[in-house]
């Protein structure tokens, strides 16, 4: 469970999440923090509201815990009247399922008979439209149902041309009414009568069919059951993984990144239609398939789990574009960087049913490719991946831009993206006054993941695929990119890289943390990498906690803003496997210090973003507004930390 700053408790697994309130409440709110139980981007519950006798109950104990959620309510009382009885919720929730016991005490010595009430309904809203961008969405043709079967299952339907979504909710004991409410959602009542002392209790079964889901979802029978199931999941995607036994605060958020990227699994299919589990982004907005958070997660896994990356790259392999499609930013050979499965994707009113709008997923993807083969000795997938990598690389020269450019460039997307690399947002690509481009723009880390795509790539064309010249080729591309790169994008001023080239060449020259990347990469020859890494290290990047995405003192700094001075655990995993690859070990560890010590005040979770505000004036860190409340990258990220202070 993961509590948000709107004061949301989000519970995870696979494709699905719910968001209630602190009484597991679900009210259908919108907005950027809406509520409900969502699978594969659609709302399944948009109400679930609980009363007694009519009233809804005070909060005694908010919702908290951790695999199931549990809060405690009671009706209002007084000093002199007290509540006559008392409720205990418990919820959990597993892929397609969403399961609540509530149960009754009394808290008199005679009998007591209790009106329990829960409101009903599934407006199946899409993701993109409870956004509070203002933006509204026609749906021609829908129809919705809502019938109670003979069998007793309240089931809601949404039917629009061939997409589909189904709601199923059981009850038992079985309500004594089900009554509509005026509005089309439905009240389930029940007449509860306890004991002096005793109770009585309710449980609530919830099964949510995706449109195109890969199976009907298993409903557990109880949140316990749906407790044990994930606990036994976690273990055994932890199991063998060796931790940081002399680092406690370091060991205990790996132990809990791992525990939340079992729950982040969503799942994929490879090349031959074959089922796969990869990690989905993260909660509450992109619990799905995202090119470049699959491939960075699998990457700081690899030392301790390769399968993840197998599988991304199986699933990715599958979703590479095949022709050029301008409303999705497809080309041949580049790599996917977000699908999604929800009705406005489905219909094309949003372009990222499977979106194309990313400058770094293809040379991402060849970089997995390369050291999943170098970590494992496992040649298989780099042998069936072999025409989709040649692709990707023919990407790299041809459309991204490399042969014409000599860089990748990207430009912004209308109805897209803004920016395709990792800084995503409008403004993030900026120089140190706040400037911003126009047209083309050639970010650093792009350059330095191309560099090393080309490397590792010339390693698997001598190595496994046979065809040194190939690898030729590509070596001499990378040795020419970094040729380049030194002459362009140096700053001699600060003896730092700019954050990136504009359409005319001129350098952008923000002091932004992508430094890191280029040390992660290898872009940066070794004494330059490792005056880079200790200036990434000085009070103006590094806050305490971790580095910021920009230095402060620059105009466009901001401590809040996401690309523009917080700091990011999965920004700094990169940077800190960069210090080890020069030698900076001290800093490294130094670097793994802060996070691991932010993440101890949190349960040990990284969030998906820290505000950038210095570690002496504010003693506690501070999480970012409007982040992810689980981040595969980030729940990934402690243990990219291990290998970097390890040598792993």
């Amino acid at each position: 469970m993961t509590r948000d700053d709107s004061g949301r408790h989000t519970l995870v697994h696979g494709a699905s999440f719910a968001a209630v309130d602190a009484a597991g409440d679900i009210t259908g709110a919108r907005g950027p923090a809406p509520d409900g139980l969502f699978v594969r981007d659609a709302r399944h519950l948009s109400r679930w509201q609980l009363t007694v006798d009519g009233r809804v109950p005070q909060v005694l104990a908010p919702a908290a815990g951790d695999g199931t959620l549990r809060s405690v309510l009671s009706p209002h009382g007084s000093r002199t009247e007290p509540p006559a009885c008392t409720l205990f919720r418990e919820q959990a929730v597993l892929d397609g399922a969403f399961v609540e016991t509530v149960r009754v005490v009394s808290n008199r010595q005679g009998p007591l008979s209790v009106r329990l009430a829960l409101t009903v309904d599934a407006d199946f809203s899409d993701q993109f439209e409870l956004r509070a961008d203002h933006r509204t969405y026609s749906k021609p043709g829908a129809v919705r149902g809502r019938e109670l079967t003979e069998d007793g299952v309240l089931e809601f339907r949404y039917r629009r041309g061939d997409w589909r979504a189904r709601t199923a909710v059981t009850a038992e004991p079985a309500p004594d009414a089900v009554e509509e409410t005026g509005t089309g959602a439905r009240r389930l009542v029940w007449r509860l009568d306890c004991a002096p002392g005793a109770g009585a209790e309710v449980t609530l079964r919830v099964g949510a069919s995706g449109n195109g889901a890969p199976a009907p979802p298993v409903v557990p029978r109880s949140p316990r059951e749906a407790a044990r199931l994930l606990a036994e999941e976690a273990a055994d995607y932890a199991e063998g993984v060796a931790l940081a036994a002399g680092w406690p605060e370091l060991g205990a958020a790996c132990t809990r990144g791992l525990a939340d990227l079992a729950a982040l699994q969503v799942p994929a299919a490879g090349p031959d239609g074959e089922p796969l589990r990869v990690p989905g982004a993260g909660a509450p907005w992109f619990q799905t398939l995202l090119g470049r958070d699959a491939l960075l997660t699998s990457l700081f896994l690899l030392p301790y789990r390769p399968g993840p990356a197998a599988a991304t790259l199986a699933a990715l392999a599958a979703a590479q574009a095949t022709e050029e499609t301008a409303a999705r930013v497809a080309q041949p050979g580049k790599i996917v960087h977000e699908v999604r499965h929800g009705e406005l994707a489905h219909f094309g009113q949003v372009p990222f049913g499977r979106y194309y709008g990313s400058v770094d997923a293809t040379p991402l993807f060849l970089v997995l490719l390369g050291a999943y083969t170098e970590r494992t000795g496992d040649r298989g997938p780099a042998r069936r991946l072999e025409k989709h990598a040649r692709a990707a690389v023919t990407w790299m020269l041809d459309h991204g831009g490399l042969t014409s450019r000599g860089y990748l460039a990207h430009r912004a997307d209308e109805g897209g993206l803004a920016h395709q690399n990792w800084r995503d947002t409008p403004g993030a690509i900026c120089a140190a006054d706040g400037t911003r481009p126009s047209g083309p723009v050639l970010t650093a880390g792009a350059q330095g993941y191309a560099y090393d795509a080309l490397r590792r790539t010339a390693r698997l064309a001598r190595q496994v695929w046979d065809d040194p010249v190939y690898g030729d080729l590509l070596d001499e591309g990378a040795s020419d990119l970094r040729a380049r790169f030194r002459r362009d994008f140096w700053l001699p001023e600060h003896a730092f890289p700019a954050l990136a080239l504009d359409e005319d060449g001129r350098r952008i020259d923000a002091l932004a943390s992508d430094a890191g990347h280029l040390l992660w990469s290898g872009l940066l020859e070794k004494e330059e990498g490792e005056a880079v890494g200790r200036r990434l290290l000085a009070p103006d990047f590094f806050s305490g906690w971790g580095v910021r995405t920009l230095a402060s003192g620059q105009a466009a700094f901001h401590p809040l803003a996401y690309h523009r001075g917080a700091v990011w655990p999965h920004d700094n995993a990169l940077l800190a496997l960069g210090l080890a690859r020069y030698g900076l070990h001290e800093e490294a560890r130094r670097l793994a210090h802060g996070l691991a010590e932010a993440a101890a005040h949190t349960d040990h979770r990284l969030p998906e973003v820290l505000a950038g505000y210095e570690r002496t004036r504010h003693p506690l860190p501070v999480a970012a507004p409007y982040a992810c409340v689980r981040e595969s990258r980030s729940a990934a990220a402690p243990l990219a930390l291990l290998t970097a202070v390890s040598g792993g």
